[in-house]
């Protein structure tokens, strides 16, 4: 019996480069083990169980006198390749540009005001009122320019699947912020005693939800292209990460970033990317714990998705 505890990748890629040891110490590309090597990382999903029975038939190993080895070797085989595959789903959600023209992307922008905004209706397409949800100017096509669509639609997940927080985001990223700076010290003539008067400044901690929200999103993507989120999609993900996994790591660092915006306490907007760097820095430190999943307070039974 096999008792295997690696983590996915270290699972597959110590399984797979056993295979090795039946060529020589420099296997030439036509060797099968090589071959088969280097295609099951690559697999199409519907071929990861007949890749990890060609392993087990080259090894001439019994599933029935092992049966822990195949499982453990097709389940991880399958988080590498959904890595993978939700990674070119990004990616091309990424790359599609916002098209005002296009009726699907005018119902998701629409639907995305109405449930920020659900007593606020819309007056004009091209409106003012986007500033109230966190756009720049009247047309918030023009802000999704660096994330495409992808931004439009973590926004709409969010609003969607975890609204009760997106709405007081939203309400809290409006507010300005009350702070007591020091005081001053006025002292009277006459001989009276000094009267010490706090004063009560007004400093901005005002953002911009929306576009704080495709900050957020580049942030999330470049976290899964760096490779820093298979810590947490392997460990959450029971077979193969989806584009909801995605999303739902999305909403966990809207509200995390939100938090972490309170505690750096910055005296304006103008220190968004200070505070931004930092945030990231301390994300990939928790990533780097093997044990680590984002997402807690998401319920397994709520999304059909988290395995924790």
């Amino acid at each position: 019996m096999y008792y295997l505890f690696f983590s996915a990748e270290c699972l597959v890629l110590h399984g797979l480069s056993y295979l090795f040891s039946t060529c020589s110490p420099s296997p030439s590309p036509s060797c099968l083990p090589v071959q088969l090597l280097r295609s099951a990382l690559s697999v199409h999903p519907d071929q990861v169980e007949k890749t990890i029975d060609d392993i087990m038939a080259l090894k001439k190993i019994n599933p029935d006198t092992n049966p822990q080895l195949g499982v453990s070797l097709q389940a991880s085989l399958l988080q590498i390749v959904g890595y993978r595959s939700l990674m070119a789903e990004v990616e091309k959600l990424r790359r599609e540009p916002y098209d005002s023209e296009n009726a699907e992307h005018e119902s998701m922008l629409m639907k995305l005001w109405k449930e920020l905004r659900p007593d606020t209706p819309l007056t004009r397409r091209i409106s003012k009122q986007w500033c109230e949800i966190g756009f720049q100017g009247n047309d918030p096509k023009t802000d999704f320019r660096g994330m495409g669509l992808l931004g439009l639609q973590n926004l709409l997940y969010f609003a969607e699947h975890d609204r009760a927080a997106a709405l007081q985001m939203l309400q809290d990223s409006l507010q300005p912020k009350h702070k007591y700076v020091g005081v001053t010290l006025l002292v009277q003539t006459f001989g009276s005693d000094p009267v010490i008067v706090a004063h009560r400044l007004l400093f901005p901690s005002r953002y911009s939800f929306a576009i704080v929200g495709i900050n957020i999103t580049d942030l999330a993507y470049s976290l899964l292209v760096s490779g820093a989120l298979k810590t947490h999609l392997y460990n959450v993900a029971p077979e193969m990460a989806g584009l909801q996994h995605f999303q739902q790591i999305f909403c966990y660092l809207m509200q995390e970033f939100q938090r972490f915006w309170i505690e750096e306490d910055p005296s304006d907007i103008m220190e968004f990317n200070r505070v931004r760097s930092k945030f990231h820095r301390r994300i990939l430190r928790q990533l780097k714990n093997p044990d680590m999943a984002l997402c807690p307070h998401f319920s397994a039974s709520d999304l059909h998705l988290v395995n924790l």
